[in-house]
């Protein structure tokens, strides 16, 4: 007890300690020696470290340093999870259970952790060792804290606090429902952002249900005939023989990209028309969920409202089905005239005349297609420096059959480096099973099943054009659509 309080007095010299937006608390100089301080850092820069990257982050990290054995960060290691974890449980009043849970990270140029909030079963306070040189705000890189909605909700909704990273400061909070942040994006190309970080393990905080938006709205095609078709998509498209060949690609990969998709001088008109100011643009949130920015309908010119009824159109249903044997359409034939003989001369006339062919991807309740109507939702997205959308549990529970459709509106000089790519991913795994890239004027179609997720990696500081040492922001545009039988 003597020992604790010895502690308390000396940190409370160093201590800053704040409840907004949620408990957190600063300690300076945290580590008495400059000389400890230095010999950690030169271990850890030694260490073996791993790119990672997914949804929520970028940037490389150490091994588990739960068993390293260099004296500076097996000292560190025995004095955070010995001494120090028993004063900070007495001054929470919490039983922090003696887990070692510990790494190391390097952020450096464009690397970033996007909102989240720790929660995880254990993790009681998280902790974060800064081992930098000298930095400013403007270098990217700090701890950003987020206020939350509601005491219903608990949804993130704007950075009240910004702690820039200083050298041998530790920062601890309280996981929680509430404690969303984030590692904003490092800005400076020649500093490494180096720390230590990990979490005290104890008793859980309860967390009430997470809040469940509603489902976005779907609807059913819209009356437009084909001459709709003839007006704005690439004549190669709408060749019957040319769809076979587009649907018996995709059956066996259930992805396309097809370029060049509508008439060249429509993209033109369009693209030229997404720059004008009358289009009224809102942010969708929340940041732990999404960041970038959709079209309000009603504010759209006349050539993007056209474009958008294209792709909600009957006549557009229709060769959806013709690309890719979903039954979109109730002209597209059902399962039952799938599964007889390829030779069979009689059927091959049959799919000619109908003008689509099966899928080898069907749903299993493909085969009740007949009694649903299919249906559409979609957007118009803006992307820009610091757009991105993130995996989320909610989206995962809610995860069925569908057609995908992205059609960007991106200019040639949108590199792969600058983010804005869509991934796909399986449920819980970290593996990638696609990666689309915007291209200017390239449909691109994806079917995904039940155990398929996607997100839009973060658009990065490369997508800045530099230009006489000023910034110029680079934006894209897209039409993204998900279709349903």
């Amino acid at each position: 007890a003597q020992n604790t309080l010895k502690l308390t007095a000396l940190l409370s010299t160093y201590l800053e300690l704040d409840c907004h937006p949620f408990p957190h608390c600063i300690i300076k100089n945290f580590l008495g020696s400059k000389t400890f301080v230095e010999n950690l850092q030169r271990e850890l820069m030694e260490l073996n470290f791993h790119e990672k990257s997914n949804d929520l982050y970028k940037f490389k990290q150490s091994d588990d340093l739960k068993k390293r054995t260099e004296p500076h960060i097996s000292g560190l290691r025995a004095a955070l999870f010995g001494r120090f974890r028993s004063w900070l449980g007495e001054v929470l009043q919490v039983e922090l259970e003696p887990v070692v849970d510990i790494s190391c990270a390097r952020y450096e140029y464009t690397d970033v952790l996007l909102c989240h909030d720790d929660e995880l079963e254990g993790r009681r306070v998280a902790f974060i060792l800064y081992l930098v040189p000298p930095w400013q705000s403007s270098d990217g890189g700090t701890l950003d804290l987020y206020t939350t909605d509601s005491e219903c909700n608990f949804h993130p909704q704007s950075i009240v606090k910004s702690l820039v990273p200083s050298l041998n400061t530790l920062v601890l909070f309280e996981v929680s429902p509430v404690s969303f942040h984030q590692v904003s994006e490092v800005l400076t190309r020649d500093k490494c952002r180096l720390s230590l970080s990990g979490w005290f393990h104890g008793p859980s905080l309860e967390r009430p249900p997470r809040h469940r938006g509603p489902p976005v709205p779907r609807s059913p095609h819209l009356p437009r005939d084909e001459t709709l078709l003839l007006e704005w998509v690439n004549p190669v498209y709408l060749d019957i023989a040319y769809q076979e060949q587009i649907q018996e690609e995709f059956e066996d990969s259930s992805e396309i990209q097809l370029k060049d998709f509508l008439k060249e001088e429509k993209f033109k008109e369009v693209k030229e028309a997404l720059r004008l100011t009358q289009i009224q643009w809102t942010k969708r949130g929340p940041p732990n969920k999404r960041c970038y920015d959709a079209a309000s309908l009603n504010t759209l010119p006349q050539c993007v409202s056209a474009c958008w009824e294209l792709l909600c159109s009957e006549a557009f249903f229709l060769l959806l089905s013709n690309f890719t044997g979903l039954r979109l359409h109730y002209l597209c034939p059902a399962d039952d005239d799938d599964d007889d003989d390829d030779d069979d001369e009689n059927k091959d006339e049959e799919k000619k005349d109908a003008e689509a062919t099966g899928s080898s991807t069907k749903s299993p309740s493909s085969a009740n297609a007949k009694l649903s109507t299919p249906v559409c939702c979609g957007e118009l997205r803006r992307w820009s420096h610091g757009g991105y959308t993130l995996l989320h549990d909610a989206e995962a529970s809610r995860a069925e059959y569908a057609l995908d459709l992205v059609l960007p509106f991106c200019g040639a000089d949108w590199q792969s480096e600058f983010g804005g790519f869509t991934c796909y991913v399986a449920n819980e795994e970290d593996e990638e099973l696609l990666t689309v890239y915007p291209e200017d004027n390239s449909l691109a179609l994806v079917y995904r099943d039940k155990e398929t997720l996607k997100f839009v990696k973060h658009v990065n500081h490369e997508s800045l054009s530099d230009s006489d040492n000023s910034f110029t922001c680079r934006e894209f545009y897209d039409f993204s659509f998900v279709y349903y039988e």
